[in-house]
């Protein structure tokens, strides 16, 4: 009777009753009860935000807690996830029930819950509350600290310094300590202004003054958290903390070589730290020459160059003093160091070192001098008369300058389609999954088509396992399903659903004929998606209705074109079989096939010969000539350049919808009011380039907003695409040039790397203009759209590949509009850089010729790096 009552009490919610009931009961009643409040849980979980749940679930988690006698259980009954994001039973609540128990059990207890992922939002006060009522040692897991650290974070107040809550703690010491162990505490650390009386730096620096915590053992751990590295939130706090700490100068001297570690491989503002330790040092002889020499091998190789300049101010000062001491080893130790920096890839580091090595290159030796001219040899071209000066050597000369561009990449043959029906569900199933390239697509696509022809029934018993985890599968979505499919295909999907029943005839029929544009209105361009959303549904459609033996369009290679021979012998297959070829599917493969081959002649001749409607419409088309590429005009719209394209009278009069919309004229400046457009994937536009054969400039002109984007509206990933588009057939106008060029300037590196590699892919390829590519940049630069420090850094890039040529030649393009500008160059961030890269590539080439504007700031006083930089260009270029 008295489980009953309790059973209640805990459907109720009532803590009180439930704890009275609970206090009233042996330990052998209680695990009496375990049984039906396991039942309950249960219960509760199948509706776990419903009222019920909410309502009992914290006196069932005291009951629990409670009922249980082992240690073990009892903790996991506790701690369990349930609880994770409901109301909880009060720590005190839980304590009291758990009071009378050994302290052997609550300290068990107390350890396991600490233990756990701090994801189960484990109740710091419950466990602190058994760590207190069991005198065990202090719990140093993530969870536990994490709940200590918010703990006191959460009592801070402003009139109250924070040391006073922590002089409070009474296990100061020891979750101090762990905090250093502990990762991704930074940000719960790093509250309040950093020398303010609340921070955690000025506490933990108190505790250390007093004595309350171990000064050594504090500094100890704060530098080997930086040693560690981290996150920057982390290592950010930590670095605080060793401010706050204030070291002296003996305290630096013992960790030498933790600062030396610290310099080569610490984030940015530690190895700045370190470096200004490590200077002190050295300017009172803490530091022997030796030491600064090895730690300034690696600090000059950094890439900051705020560090580089550091590190040379700091060898000037050493080997200055050494030369008023009149001890030239100094100066035999470090200079071997400061040549290392003639390697730098910054001409600047490099001219800096040569003249540091002028001042004190008197005081050196013959092993020194030969090790410096050894160096020498990586200094770039303008500076090496100087350094053949300074050292007295004659360097060894350059070779003549050869480009290096990567080789053109060779199109391959596609492999066919699946042999079997289980091969072609593992594929249907890795797609799925992870999107998978166009080659994969296209034979999945080929083989779902094939065996759905031969025997569907298998098709499908194939696929189950591969689709029965699919959202879609889900019988009791059926209505969302059939609204999902009619907007969108959303690739292989529709297909794959179709071949095992899961979308109804009357969903692809309305599909296939009355195309929705739900979902997709924000793409830039609507007639590729609604080409390739045609085919997928006709397929889906064909599946159900009409089966296919084989589908026209599968490409031949991976340029996306189709064998003249490959498509002739499809329609004798067609013929064969008496089937009739899909609309959607003949008009891809009549863009797809390759008209130029050799074998386009024989083949039309042979499409005649099977004597049906699609074999005539094919060789028809093998033998109509080549349509000239469209005319286009660069068009402003708003802070993008875009291109107009005219119409391609070919596609738009010769093909059925949605494939006829792909020759209407591009007109971008109906537009103005369409700003933002959503970027497609990679693999799609990798589809859509394979659509499109041999048409790279259409294609590049109707995803050129996408590609802006990247650089306008700093948006991720349109310009993964860029390397395909370079790799694939068809001239490469203003729109594959322009495309480039908001790729060279887009927001995120990734894509900048994109544009990279499709520069240099059309370079190696000699398929770029790259002066015409440069002008272009500029255009779209002088709309306000582009940052120059991002072409700088794609254009840097570029050139460390070898691609000095090239690379200058954009730059011939773009710096004489940049210079030209109405705003004052020495406003424009990362002009300097621009022209840098500029007089490093005319260097390395030899290459001679006037850029406008160059010789204009080059002769303007100062030796700021803008008109450094352009006096080294002028110079070079003669």
């Amino acid at each position: 009777m008295s489980q009953d009552v309790l059973m209640r009490a805990v459907r109720k919610g009532d803590l009180d009753r439930t704890a009275e009931l609970l206090d009233a009961m042996t330990d052998s009643e209680r695990r009496g009860c375990l049984p039906e409040l396991k039942a309950l849980r249960k219960e509760l979980r199948a509706e776990p935000w419903g009222a019920g749940a909410r309502v009992a679930y914290p006196a069932l988690q005291m009951a629990g807690g409670a009922c249980h006698t082992g240690a073990a259980a009892a903790a996991t009954w506790l701690g369990a996830a349930d609880w994770r994001w409901q109301r909880r039973a009060a720590p005190q609540a839980v304590l009291h029930m758990l009071g009378d128990r050994e302290t052997e059990w609550l300290a068990d207890v107390a350890h396991r819950l600490a233990a756990l992922p701090q994801s189960r939002g484990v109740s710091y006060d419950l466990v602190a509350g058994l760590v207190a009522l069991s005198g065990c040692p202090v719990p140093t897991t993530e969870a536990y600290v994490v709940g200590w650290v918010d703990h006191v974070n959460s009592g801070r107040r402003h009139d109250r310094p924070l040391a006073d809550r922590l002089r409070a703690e009474p296990h100061v010491g020891e979750l101090t300590a762990a905090l250093f162990e502990t990762d991704d505490i930074g940000s719960r650390l790093d509250w309040f202004d950093a020398g303010g009386p609340h921070s955690w730096p000025r506490g933990l620096a108190t505790l250390a003054e007093e004595g309350v915590v171990e000064r050594k053992a504090l500094v100890d751990a704060c530098v080997a958290r930086l040693l560690r590295g981290g996150r920057q939130s982390d290592t950010r706090l930590f670095l605080l903390v060793l401010d706050a700490l204030a070291l002296t100068r003996e305290e630096e001297g013992e960790r030498i070589a933790d600062w030396v570690a610290l310099c080569a491989d610490g984030a940015a503002p530690i190895a700045a730290h370190a470096q200004q330790v490590l200077g002190a040092l050295a300017a009172d002889g803490g530091v022997t020459a030796r030491t600064l020499a090895d730690v300034s091998a690696a600090v000059l190789f950094r890439p900051e160059k705020k560090l580089v300049r550091a590190q040379l101010v700091l060898l000037g000062k050493v080997l200055k003093g050494g030369a008023a001491q009149g001890d030239p080893s100094v100066a035999d130790e470090l200079l071997p160091a400061v040549g290392e920096a003639f390697g730098h890839p910054d001409t600047e580091v490099q001219e800096r070192a040569l003249k540091l090595v002028a001042r004190h290159i008197a005081a050196t030796g013959t092993a020194t001098r030969g090790r410096l001219a050894l160096s020498a040899d990586q200094l770039s071209a303008g500076l090496r008369p100087r350094a053949q000066e300074v050292l007295g050597v004659a360097l060894s000369a350059e070779g003549p300058y050869e480009e290096v561009l990567p080789s053109a990449p060779e199109p391959f043959r596609l492999a066919p389609a699946p042999d079997s029906a289980q091969e072609v569900a593992e594929e249907v199933g890795a797609i799925l999954a992870s999107g998978g390239d166009m080659a994969a697509f296209e034979r999945t696509l080929d083989g779902l088509m094939r065996h759905a022809y031969h025997d569907r029934a298998a098709l499908k018993e194939a696929l189950l396992p591969a689709v029965s985890r699919r959202w879609w599968f889900d019988a009791d979505r059926q209505g969302y399903t059939q609204r999902y499919f009619r907007d969108a295909p959303f690739g292989l999907e529709v297909v794959a659903a179709t071949a095992v029943d899961a979308v109804d005839t009357r969903t692809l029929h309305a599909a296939k004929e009355h195309p929705s544009d739900s979902g997709r209105h924000r793409f830039s361009d609507l007639a590729l998606r609604r080409s390739y959303d045609a085919r997928l549904w006709e397929a889906a459609y064909r599946i159900r209705t009409e089966p296919a033996p084989c589908l026209l369009a599968t490409p031949t290679w991976s340029s996306g074109f189709v064998d003249p021979d490959d498509l002739v012998a499809r329609l004798g297959v067609y013929a064969a079989a008496g089937a009739r070829a899909g609309q959607a599917d003949l008009a891809q493969a009549l863009l797809r096939v390759d008209r130029g081959s050799p074998q386009a002649p024989g083949a039309a001749v042979a499409a005649a010969a099977l004597g049906t409607a699609e074999g005539d419409r094919v060789a028809a088309w093998l033998t109509a000539p080549e349509p000239a590429e469209p005319g286009s005009v660069e068009r402003a719209l708003d802070v993008q350049l875009l291109v107009d394209m005219e119409a391609v009278p070919e596609l738009r009069d010769g093909l059925p919808e949605p494939f006829s919309k792909l020759g209407e004229p591009l007109t971008r400046g109906m537009d103005r009011g369409y700003w933002y457009a959503e970027s497609g994937t990679p693999q799609e536009h990798s589809h859509w380039l394979a659509a499109l054969p041999g048409r790279r400039e259409l294609v590049a002109a109707r995803l050129l907003r996408e590609v802006a984007h990247c650089a306008v509206l700093e948006v991720r990933g349109a310009a993964a695409y860029l390397p395909l588009l370079a790799e694939a057939e068809g001239p490469a106008g203003s729109a594959v040039r322009l495309t480039v060029a908001y790729g060279l300037a887009a927001r995120h590196p990734e894509d900048r790397l994109a544009g990279v590699d499709a520069l240099l892919i059309l370079a190696g390829r000699g398929q770029l203009d790259a002066e015409l590519l440069g002008a272009a940049t500029a255009r779209a630069w002088a709309l306000g759209g582009l940052k120059t420090t991002r072409i700088a850094d794609s254009l840097g890039t570029a050139a460390s590949t070898g691609a000095y040529a090239t690379v200058l030649a954009v730059l011939r393009g773009l710096l004489p509009v940049l210079l030209a500008s109405k705003e004052s160059p020495a406003g424009l961030r990362g002009l300097g850089d621009l022209l840098g890269i500029a007089a490093d590539c005319a260097e390395r080439t030899g290459a001679q010729g006037r850029i406008s504007g160059v010789a204009e700031v080059a002769a303007r006083k100062g030796s700021s790096r803008l008109v450094t930089q352009a006096r080294r260009l002028h110079t070079a270029l003669g």
